[in-house]
């Protein structure tokens, strides 16, 4: 019932109005052979739920780039006939749960998306009954269970592979700093869990305001507890967009160099390009996807449809390239929780991935560094799952 559970606290965090319907959703168990029965002889229905609608310009991009990677996706599928339904979400709980009830209604076998996390939580509420396995694109993994997987990658699939990295480098002693909101606290959650199962240790956690202000007041304290703590690395849960170019440079002028105390960013430290040349970040080790791959389908998007696609696109595809691929087996419980979370797992357009029991996503990562101001891949990506980097 651990995936229960997990689905139960998540709902008790959302607004009182649907609060009945989260408590008896939280009654549900995923059994393994959740979902429904598929005649691949004849087209299969698929739901996809997007963000159009939304009162957001930014969504309508949004919801466009994941439409287009969606059927990018479906066009590389070999004898698999697919019958793609669009359902607009305004990427909001409430339309996104009379959509997902729709696309039931209609006959789906399974639903893509939402992206939102609120979102995808209601959709999964809405049909948890109903024999329906939902592929969200969220990252947040407190909504994943029951009939809920989320595709995105996670804080904790990032923080797994670079502790298990540190670890192995010798880097075994780890202060944890975060900023004081609840996004990096999950963050700073989840990079504690990593290191303990790597075989790692916590030494501390700091947080900060997240100010300038708050940084820089906060500075040296945090750099004399990480020099006479024992650590031997830092690892961040703040972004280039965030605080992480001044918390590290603060650092450094504080005394903490990477000679002794290794920087580890649990977000990507090339990110925004300026900070390719912030001092702070300069050997600096954070995840990153395959690159190769990841190239090769922005190339074949911006070839398709004449531009780039949006950053998170390649989830779209990636679930609807997974379902292609089980329907190809042309078994009719090819969408059902056990062949879902296959151990094999799939390949994706930034590399291999696997849907957990738990309903959140295993990726496969490179560890990168920037060195002299270039992005530099020193660990690569696993091909497979099983591996070294897993």
């Amino acid at each position: 019932m651990s995936a229960v559970l997990s689905f139960l606290r998540a709902q008790l965090a959302r607004a009182t109005v649907l609060f009945t319907l989260f408590a008896l959703s939280a009654c549900i168990d995923a059994g393994p052979g959740q979902g429904p029965s598929v005649n691949t002889n004849r087209a299969v229905p698929v739901a996809l739920l997007i963000p159009h609608e939304s009162p957001r310009a930014s969504d309508a991009t949004l919801a466009r780039s994941l439409e287009n990677a969606a059927r990018l996706a479906m066009a590389d599928l070999d004898g698999v006939n697919i019958d793609l339904r669009v359902y607009a979400t305004g990427g909001q709980p409430e339309m996104a749960a009379a959509a997902a009830t729709r696309a039931v209604n209609d006959g789906a076998k399974i639903i893509l998306g939402p992206v939102f996390a609120p979102a995808a939580n209601a959709a999964g509420v809405a049909v948890a009954n109903r024999n329906v396995n939902i592929l969200s694109f969220s990252n947040n993994t407190s909504i994943a269970g029951g009939n809920v997987f989320v595709l995105g990658n996670s804080y904790r699939n990032t923080a797994s592979r670079l502790a298990q990295f540190a670890v192995a480098q010798g880097r075994n002693k780890i202060m944890v700093v975060h900023g004081n909101n609840s996004n990096e606290s999950r963050g700073r959650d989840a990079i504690t869990s990593a290191v303990q199962a790597s075989g790692g240790t916590v030494t501390a956690t700091a947080g900060f305001e997240l100010s300038q202000n708050g940084v820089i007041q906060s500075a040296p304290g945090i750099s004399r507890e990480a020099r006479n703590n024992g650590s031997n690395a830092i690892f961040f849960t703040s972004g280039g967009a965030g605080a992480l170019g001044l918390t590290t440079q603060m650092l450094r002028e504080n005394g903490v160099t990477q000679q002794e105390l290794q920087f580890i960013g649990l977000r990507r430290m090339d990110r925004p390009a300026t900070m390719l040349t912030q001092p702070g970040v300069q050997g600096g080790w954070f995840a990153t996807p395959d690159a190769r791959m990841q190239q090769t389908f922005i190339s074949r998007y911006t070839a398709a449809y004449g531009g780039a696609p949006h950053p998170i696109a390649g989830v779209a595809y990636d679930g609807m390239a997974a379902v292609g691929a089980l329907l190809k087996t042309s078994r009719s419980d090819a969408l059902t929780v056990n062949s879902l979370t296959q151990s094999s797992g799939f390949a994706g357009v930034s590399g291999v991935f696997r849907l957990l029991p738990d309903g959140s996503a295993q990726r496969a990562l490179a560890v990168s560094t920037i060195r002299g101001g270039v992005l530099t891949e020193i660990s690569p990506a696993p091909r497979s799952f099983g591996g070294a980097g897993f």
